[in-house]
């Protein structure tokens, strides 16, 4: 199982540091609405997280698989090389993206985030988890799951472990607003202003470094 979680824990932080459910996060929680929408917010990404690896893992687990010695491991080696892959086209696009437009500006749509009801904030942190990036970051979880060939509990812990870290940096700063809300202020204001300016980067930045990290895997299962 400590493998597992060695294979998982970039993978969460890429998902932890993704620019976007932390904007998101910080204009709910700069919202006056913030006290009837952080908490939906939360609740929504946390159980998105959970539900989308919990799935990406039980795919992982219907690969094809030949018979024969070590075939599974040349399976499941192949998909992280396929998904690997996919995440250093994508951290390529999105460094491009970067390059293109530099200019620091917030996405229109993330400004409408702090005038929505609770009910909507909660399917927005659900939806969050199905945006291309989120999904191949899941699919390389589920994939190094089960790699492993866990046991169902342990498999649990793992995506628990995996969810915990992924989940902190929206978890974290709502429940520190809620408790303190004229101290983390200036703190969201700083964060939101740093993030529009080099959200983009240091997302490309950490999608390669994953992509190289599933690639290596997927190779060392040869």
């Amino acid at each position: 199982m400590l493998q597992a979680i060695g294979h998982i824990l970039p993978i969460a932080l890429a998902v932890a540091i993704s620019s976007v459910p932390i904007l998101a996060t910080v204009v709910i929680l700069l919202s006056p609405e913030r006290s009837r929408t952080a908490i939906p917010f939360l609740i929504g990404w946390v159980i998105g997280i959970i539900v989308v690896v919990s799935v990406c893992t039980l795919g992982a687990t219907l690969v094809p698989t030949p018979t024969g010695p070590r075939k599974q491991d040349d399976a499941v080696g192949v998909a992280e090389l396929v998904a690997g892959l996919a995440l250093l086209v994508m951290a390529v696009l999105e460094w491009r993206r970067t390059r293109k437009n530099p200019a620091a500006a917030m996405p229109k749509w993330l400004n409408t985030v702090g005038t929505l009801r609770p009910g909507a904030v909660f399917g927005l942190a659900l939806l969050l988890n199905v945006r291309p990036k989120a999904l191949l970051l899941a699919v390389a979880a589920g994939l190094a799951v089960v790699a492993e060939g866990l046991a169902v509990g342990q498999s649990a812990i793992t995506i628990l472990i995996y969810t915990a870290i992924a989940a902190s940096t929206v978890v974290v700063p709502i429940i520190a607003t809620l408790a303190s809300p004229a101290r983390m202020e200036p703190r969201l204001h700083s964060t939101q202003e740093w993030l529009i300016a080099n959200g983009g980067a240091v997302t490309s930045l950490i999608l390669l470094v994953v992509a190289f990290a599933v690639i290596g895997s997927g190779l060392a299962r040869f």
